[in-house]
């Protein structure tokens, strides 16, 4: 497997999977939960690489990004989904309708629960819609090294199973990778017999561009947590392999006011500038080439109301 993630050729898909003869499986597997419960950190637990930007703000994952990982004859298709919460403006809608259409694709559902904080009312929430749904039920209760009484994850088993019949809990702390390959490995054996949908190395349908983006954007977040709102929206606008085998990327971060412009840039410019830096480094590992990285900032009011922005982010445009 390759930290390296290709562009893919048009038309690439379940076609171009070859996979060897002999019994193989596939299955997609969604991972559900709330906001900040690690859904990201666990699916890229799972594929050993980084398919899924992770930060301390909620509602970071915006859209269903998908991973892949290979475990024998098995490809598992991890959806790493939106968190689910009650959502307030059209984007929280968005995101909350594009995390339910990532269970509806799925041969399995994934509920990760984070143990130390246990079960709220976003939890309620998903647990009444799993009632109603026919893919097989898997509970994780995550960061569990958070919870010094082992004997309080089990009353957390206990009582989420009682509402909803789970085939199986998981206890795991993603961010340790503690219980992760146990996952992995039971989900190899249980998927579905099948092709592959993804060539072997495969680690994601996420394009390079796209990926970029993201990982600028949770730059972004992890340096002005608490100082910027998370409405805020990079595109890459512009990507071009250079002779020398370096890429040149161009970026635009959108913001809705002035006054969240000044705070990316920062005073003289150093806020974005530590952005710029720090995405480029990581782009780099990702890419395995010198990367060249352009970054502008624009306010675009009311960008959260135009749907083309929402087709940009692979979003449906929530009606009112």
């Amino acid at each position: 497997m390759t930290n390296k993630l290709p562009e893919k050729p048009a038309g690439a898909g379940v076609e171009d999977a070859v996979a060897p003869s002999g019994q193989t499986r596939c299955g997609f597997v969604a991972i559900i939960g709330a906001p900040n419960a690690g859904k990201s950190t666990l699916v890229n637990a799972l594929v050993g690489a980084k398919v899924s930007i992770v930060s301390r703000k909620v509602q970071t994952t915006r859209m269903p990004v998908r991973g892949i990982s290979m475990s024998g004859d098995s490809q598992l298709v991890f959806i790493d989904t939106p968190g689910i919460f009650a959502p307030r403006r059209r984007l929280d809608r968005a995101m909350v309708e594009s995390a339910w259409s990532g269970v509806g694709d799925a041969d399995i559902v994934a509920l990760i629960v984070d143990a130390a904080r246990g079960v709220d009312e976003d939890v309620e929430r998903i647990l009444g819609k799993l009632k109603v749904t026919n893919a097989q039920l898997v509970l994780l209760l995550n960061k569990v090294d958070r919870v010094r009484d082992k004997a309080e994850l089990l009353e957390l088993a206990s009582g989420l199973n009682e509402v909803v019949p789970f085939e199986r809990v998981f206890m795991v702390s993603a961010l340790n990778n503690s219980g992760v390959e146990d996952f992995r490995t039971y989900l190899a054996d249980v998927v579905p017999p099948g092709p592959w949908h993804y060539p072997e190395d495969d680690i994601s349908d996420i394009p390079l561009r796209l990926l970029a983006a993201e990982i600028t954007r949770e730059r972004i977040y992890h340096l002005l947590h608490d100082e910027l709102p998370y409405s805020i929206s990079v595109e890459t606008s512009d990507w071009k392999q250079l002779k020398d085998g370096s890429v040149r990327i161009e970026q635009t971060i959108y913001v809705e006011r002035d006054s969240q412009k000044k705070i990316v840039l920062g005073k003289g410019g150093s806020a974005i500038k530590q952005v710029s830096s720090e995405a480029r480094k990581e782009l780099q590992g990702v890419i395995e080439t010198p990367v060249h990285l352009f970054i502008f900032v624009k306010v675009r009011e009311g960008w959260g109301n135009d749907p083309a922005r929402y087709q940009d982010l692979g979003l449906n445009f929530p009606k009112d």
